[in-house]
């Protein structure tokens, strides 16, 4: 069975290189969502139901329940996707994609969130500064950061702004649905993210009942400032689901 890792915001399936480079397995498959380095289907509005959506027909392709990896809006579409198709998914891990009736969206997500304003973010958004700000306030990588700027088109600009705003009480509405979550979890979390507060991976990893909620010392992107780190992790967790 293969294990699948979706990306978050605002990143492609690249986001995961690292990871992949610390694991042993070769059965892994970094999938891009559809806006995302990949095209939309025809009519897809990008919002957080047809995200699942789509992630639910893919998973059905592959014919067997997989290992589900998830960060950042990964962590939040996965970790759904684990609540309403139990089947579908062997083990589940996720990070820094807070799913909480409490969090608050951060300043940046509320700006994507209101109309027009988002839209004139986007319009005079640019590169140089964008890696700027992601390299200071989160302590991205310049290298990582400038990657993905590269593939801020507009498709993914305009699935951004779709997203966010179809999600303004996500927690609200999903963070009930855990409880029916059965596979094995692991929360793995930056601890000095000030957009997803530490607090909220202990009420992720309470909520999926995790077998491990791994507190890792940088910001938001794990999988790029932690990648060993999240790579043992995961394949600890995978050996140990295995021998239940």
């Amino acid at each position: 069975m293969p294990a699948v890792l979706i990306h978050g915001v605002p990143d492609t399936h690249r986001v995961w290189d690292r990871v992949r480079e610390h694991l042993t397995r070769k059965d892994v498959e970094a999938w891009d969502l559809p806006g995302f380095g990949a095209p939309r289907p025809a009519d897809f509005r990008s919002t957080k139901e047809e995200y699942v959506e789509w992630l639910i027909a893919r998973l059905e392709q592959v014919g067997e329940p997989v290992d589900l990896v998830g960060h950042d809006w990964g962590c939040i579409l996965t970790a759904r996707v684990a609540s309403l198709r139990p089947d579908l998914v062997r083990t589940w891990a996720g990070g820094n994609g807070p799913l909480s009736a409490r969090y608050v969206w951060h300043p940046l997500a509320e700006i994507w969130q209101t109309e027009v304003q988002g839209e004139r973010y986007m319009q005079a958004l640019q590169a140089e500064a964008f890696v700027t700000d992601m390299a200071a306030g989160f302590d991205l990588p310049e290298e990582a950061a400038t990657e993905a700027v590269a593939h801020l088109d507009e498709p993914m600009k305009e699935s951004i702004l779709r997203l966010y705003r179809s999600a303004l009480v996500v927690g609200q509405e999903w963070e009930p649905e855990l409880a029916k979550v059965t596979a094995p979890a692991l929360v793995f979390w930056g601890a000095l993210d000030p957009a997803c507060q530490i607090e909220f991976a202990d009420e992720l990893g309470r909520a999926m009942r995790a077998t491990r909620i791994l507190k890792l010392d940088c910001n938001h992107w794990t999988v790029l400032q932690k990648p060993a780190a999240v790579a043992t992790a995961l394949e600890e967790h995978w050996r140990n689901s295995a021998r239940r």
